[in-house]
């Protein structure tokens, strides 16, 4: 999803150059803390641009420029801003054709993994990718790449998302802040465990799991089942956010209606337990109705703030019954926010999800997901802190950052 912010771009188009300054203020309206705020703004109409440096006050921040389109030019500059309550920031930028990006500490990271048949140690596969697709006469892509699908995560969280006609999101819950995937590949050996690394956390089945897109057939979400090709990539990986897309081209959502690409893409955030799902279509697709949520965990309380956000907090098995030797049953927090404009029916509890059926105008849908784990040192560990944190998240939202750009 793209941020919610205010954008006022003052400068005109400019033409290739070397170099070009621009100064960025930030405006915070919430008398309150906060860290780790994404500011974006795309970077495409100042020319050939190959490196960033931010400054606010002289010193520089990490930054990070992406190439959202893969066409070798640079779309987006993101960098994260804080601030102790209400007030306003003034940030340096300076856009160059000529020189490196920088280089900063990573705080994201994403892997997609092709599963090798030598290796019998589950965290120590090697056939790294950066997209796969696969035509549908492949009828069992999931087994095909090893953790089932692409992972991605910050310091707070990470997840996985199926690489199969579900498309779920599936979560592993940390015990402390720090990257891991790249060392458990989201199978934590009993070492790792001692060490404090996390694990899986939630059993999602044919369920929304966290936040899957799906489609609706009147009564019921349906699964993208008919796909002519599926493919996963990570588009971005980089020190303050991970992208990655899930895309499904030639996928007959229902008789009498053509088959369209679509394209979900998750954008998450370091320092954030929330991520970003924005779906983009390659038709009109406004008398379709589709659908979200997340499961309906057992035993979980529900969280409804009636203006878009649901949510849960319960415990269950990560696994399926069969599997649950050596593990513990996990509590978790779950949650989805989505716009009022994309929600045409709140859905009533079932036993498997809490969930909205929604749909656009346009050729793109967006919402947000969020997650903890009650095993994090640092996070949550009842209903209540978990819902209390999803009334400030809405806060949040409700008041995005304003953003001005000006050529200096």
């Amino acid at each position: 999803m793209r941020r919610l912010l205010v954008l006022l771009f003052v400068a005109s188009v400019i033409p290739s150059m070397a170099q070009t300054e621009l100064r960025v203020t930030v405006d915070n309206f919430l008398r309150r803390e906060r860290h780790d705020e994404p500011v974006v703004f795309p970077v495409s109409k100042y020319g050939d641009v190959r490196s960033a440096v931010v400054t606010c006050d002289g010193l520089e921040i990490p930054s990070q420029l992406d190439d959202l389109d893969r066409d070798g030019y640079y779309d987006e500059l993101c960098f994260l801003v804080d601030f102790k309550g209400k007030g306003s920031k003034v940030y340096d930028v300076r856009l160059s054709s000529m020189d490196e990006q920088h280089q900063y500490a990573p705080r994201t990271y994403a892997q997609i993994l092709l599963r090798n048949p030598k290796v019998k140690i589950k965290n120590q596969h090697d056939f790294f990718l950066t997209e796969i697709s696969v035509p549908m006469r492949l009828k069992d892509p999931y087994h095909l790449l090893h953790h089932h699908g692409v992972a991605f995560e910050n310091e707070l969280t990470a997840m996985r998302i199926y690489f199969d006609k579900r498309q779920t999101i599936d979560l592993y819950g940390k015990r402390n802040k720090q990257l891991e995937i790249e060392r458990t590949q989201f199978y934590t050996d009993d070492t790792q465990k001692e060490q404090g690394f996390g694990d899986d956390v939630l059993w999602v089945g044919n369920t929304f799991g966290l936040g899957a897109f799906r489609g609706w057939d009147g009564t019921q979400p349906v699964m993208l089942d008919d796909v002519d090709v599926r493919t996963q990539r990570i588009v971005s990986t980089g020190p303050l956010r991970t992208i990655v897309e899930a895309e499904s081209r030639g996928w007959k959502v229902k008789d009498g209606f053509p088959r369209i690409k679509t394209t979900v893409r998750y954008t998450l955030y370091a320092g954030h337990r929330d991520a970003d799902v924005d779906v983009f279509f390659s038709h009109d697709v406004s008398a379709l109705d589709f659908s979200t949520g997340v499961i309906n965990v057992k035993n979980s309380s529900e969280y409804n703030d009636g203006k878009g956000m649901r949510g849960c907090w319960g415990t269950d098995w990560p696994t399926g019954e069969k599997d649950s030797v050596g593990h513990k049953r996990e509590t978790v927090g779950l949650a989805v926010y989505v716009p009022k404009e994309y929600i045409r029916k709140v859905c009533p509890v079932t036993k498997d999800n809490y969930g909205f059926v929604i749909g656009t105008d346009t050729r793109h849908l967006s919402y947000r997901i969020a997650c903890a784990s009650d095993n994090e040192t640092f996070g949550f560990h009842s209903s209540a802190e978990w819902f209390s944190f999803l009334k400030e998240w809405g806060r949040s939202l409700d008041s995005p950052l304003k953003v001005r750009v000006d050529r200096k």
